[in-house]
């Protein structure tokens, strides 16, 4: 694999080499102490919450909230050994009820020995309720110090009771100096040489996710002899997705920038949050399926061809796939995002389903009911229905006064019509329409 034993001796790759570590990077380079710790200046700056808890040498019980490769397990683990308490560290995925009641009861123990337990619990969200709620008591008992960590929004996968027993602290993607000066040492510990260049693939390749970095920095170290330039960088990194959870937060947020980008009218930013989407690996039918919730949401019948095209747009990717018929895709955000908006259809439609859920199911009135038998005439379904069609008006076909709701149900308005694009005419129309029915006195003619 290597060119020659000095490049794996340098390594500390050789089976035989007495400091041969098999950990990654990221585990070799881990912070022994918060002055190590990179980044998170908001937290752990002069002056900043978690810094003041170092500072009193104390813990208690955080929620840590952040994207991938920003740090919130070691520094739970700094944390945890300031303040001289024992950690222990379960992970979600593989631990249950059972292992959570094996480590407090070994809190237990060690706090009638006079030492306090931090119970680190990594990709919190993936417990359920039941397993989250067995933290409760023990917390409340102070047996333990709870400390989660995620990159999912706590407010919606951590249980409410456990959530207000936490603080939730926010960590933020790494900023490029932060990365910078990660990588260095990186150079130092692996004894290679990292030239500008490299360094600067690196951060770009980090995407703001440090053990990313570091993964590639110790491929890169790998592939060279002693220098590593950004050719090498290059090869270590592959094929690039961006740090993009398909199921949690970052997902969420850039398809609700998208979305908002669409409704201000803000092209260039709609397609810019497409593109971002796009390279981060989303799939473009739920991105086309959520453009055509927006075509109707958001523009309405401002512009009904909004969602003509962009139905049209999603099938032409279904017919042409990636990469060619992402281009159709890109088009209706750019039309979404440029034409006339309204958001009066979903107002109406919302509103209407409140009132139907809020009151009883009226029955519907004899005279708009249909009369397939002669049985059902005879009974009086559709006795008095005018035929708009037989009533001719200045606003064309319009039967003036007749009432289509229910008789116990007051007449709504629940559709209000926006002065924009064919929605100004729609609203203008059904002004006229109001105006004829306000002076309309004639009584209702059965329709023959």
């Amino acid at each position: 694999m290597f060119e020659d034993d000095d490049t794996q001796t340098r390594l500390g790759l050789t089976t035989g080499d007495p400091t041969f570590d098999s950990r990654p990077l990221a585990e070799r380079l881990r912070p022994q102490s918060l002055d190590e710790f990179v980044g998170q200046q908001h937290l752990l700056g002069p002056g900043q919450p978690l810094a003041e808890l170092a500072q009193q040498r104390v813990v208690h019980s955080m929620i840590l909230w952040g994207p991938p490769g920003t740090g919130k397990t070691t520094l739970a683990r700094l944390l945890a050994t300031n303040a001289d308490a024992h950690l222990v560290s379960l992970s979600a995925v593989l631990a249950g009820v059972k292992d959570v009641r094996e480590a407090v009861a070994q809190a237990e123990m060690r706090v009638q020995q006079g030492r306090r337990t931090v119970l680190f619990v990594d990709e919190v969200h993936r417990f359920n309720k039941a397993q989250q709620d067995a933290f409760l008591p023990h917390v409340e008992r102070g047996t333990v110090t709870f400390i989660g960590a995620t990159t999912e929004n706590p407010s919606f996968e951590v249980n409410p009771a456990l959530l207000s027993r936490a603080r939730v602290y926010v960590l933020k993607s790494l900023r490029d100096d932060d990365l910078r000066a990660l990588a260095r040492r990186a150079a130092d510990h692996l004894c290679v040489s990292f030239d500008d260049a490299a360094i600067t693939a690196l951060v770009a390749a980090a995407d703001g996710d440090a053990r990313r970095m570091l993964n590639v920095a110790d491929v890169a170290a790998q592939l060279a002899e002693e220098n590593v330039d950004a050719r090498i960088v290059a090869a270590a990194v592959g094929e690039n997705l961006r740090r993009f959870d398909k199921g949690g937060d970052v997902f969420y947020e850039q398809i609700s920038a998208l979305h908002k980008s669409l409704r201000g009218s803000a092209p260039d930013a709609a397609l810019y949050w497409f593109c971002r989407m796009l390279d981060g690996g989303a799939d473009p039918r739920y991105i086309g399926r959520r453009l055509v919730r927006m075509a109707s949401e958001d523009v309405g019948n401002a512009d009904p061809r909004a969602l003509e095209l962009t139905l049209a747009a999603l099938e032409s990717y279904e017919r042409l796939g990636s990469p060619e018929g992402e281009l159709a895709l890109a088009q209706a955000v750019l039309y979404l995002a440029s034409v006339p908006k309204s958001d009066a259809a979903y107002k109406a439609f919302s509103a209407a389903k409140a009132f139907v859920e809020a009151h009883p199911s009226y029955e519907v009135p004899m005279h708009i009911r249909n009369a397939p038998t002669g049985l059902m005439k005879d009974m009086g379904y559709g006795e008095g229905y005018r035929h708009a069609h037989n009533e001719q008006t200045s606003e064309g076909a319009y039967a003036a006064g007749e009432s289509y709701f229910p008789e116990e149900m007051t007449p709504q308005v629940f559709y209000d019509p926006q002065p924009a694009g064919l929605e100004e005419k729609i609203r203008s129309r059904l002004a006229r329409l109001r105006e004829l029915d306000q002076k309309s006195s004639a009584s209702p003619e059965s329709d023959t």
